[in-house]
């Protein structure tokens, strides 16, 4: 089995999430007793945070860069970032190490491909919605059509995430609003959305929308599952 190299504390409480899923793919492949082989660079999540509202995007980079070379000298066999956002920092990453970088977006836009799906909508901080780097890549690389909410939708997601999602509070009042931003996108024409927050799919599930939600943090894992239990 491969070693997984997991860049994560962005927040801890999606991390927990990568860490339980990593190991129930394995066990569900390798038998009851069969666990993951990872490790795990946990950031302050308070100091990323700082830095990304001050947009210090350089400071962030040289944090990630590092954290990804610690995991490679450590033994990580591919890397990945535990976090949708800082997905803006994966083309530094992938040029810093030598082991493959799974990128988020990439089994999120296989899934809604074989789905016959195009057109998706999108949720995450105002970062990811708002920003090329995410949106981008699967444009370009998948050739999907991405939507994101309006200015006070992104705002309203984007305040969820940062306020309550990635400190563990869960408020029926917020998964309702969720679920009017998720209902408005389906509205426009969205045929699925993107939960592209690694925080959200624990506001949010499939009863919450009326087409469906794909989870970028469960997508992630299984990528890396199969990556681990393969080659």
């Amino acid at each position: 089995m491969r070693m997984i190299g997991l860049i994560g504390g962005m927040s801890w409480e999606s991390s927990a999430e990568y860490y339980r899923l990593l190991n129930r793919g394995v066990r569900a492949r390798r038998g009851p007793t069969a666990s993951a082989r990872c490790l795990l660079w946990s950031f302050d999540f308070a100091e990323i945070e700082a830095l990304q509202h001050e947009g210090d995007w350089d400071g962030l980079t040289a944090r990630m860069v590092d954290a990804a070379r610690r995991l490679e000298t450590a033994g990580a066999d591919a890397l990945l970032i535990c976090t949708n956002t800082m997905h803006r920092m994966a083309p530094a990453v992938e040029g810093a190490v030598a082991v493959p970088l799974l990128h988020i977006a990439d089994p999120t836009a296989e899934h809604i491909r074989a789905a016959g799906l195009r057109r998706v909508g999108l949720l995450g901080t105002a970062f990811t919605m708002e920003q090329d780097f995410y949106k981008g890549r699967l444009t370009e690389r998948h050739g999907l059509e991405v939507m994101v909410p309006d200015a006070t939708d992104r705002a309203t997601v984007h305040r969820i995430i940062y306020d309550e999602l990635v400190a563990g509070t869960i408020r029926p009042e917020s998964r309702a609003a969720c679920r009017g931003v998720i209902a408005r996108l389906a509205d426009r024409g969205a045929e699925a959305i993107i939960l592209g927050c690694t925080e959200i799919m624990l506001l949010v599930g499939p009863q919450d929308s009326a087409v469906p939600l794909f989870d970028t943090t469960a997508l992630h894992a299984q990528a890396a599952v199969d990556f681990a239990l393969t080659g």
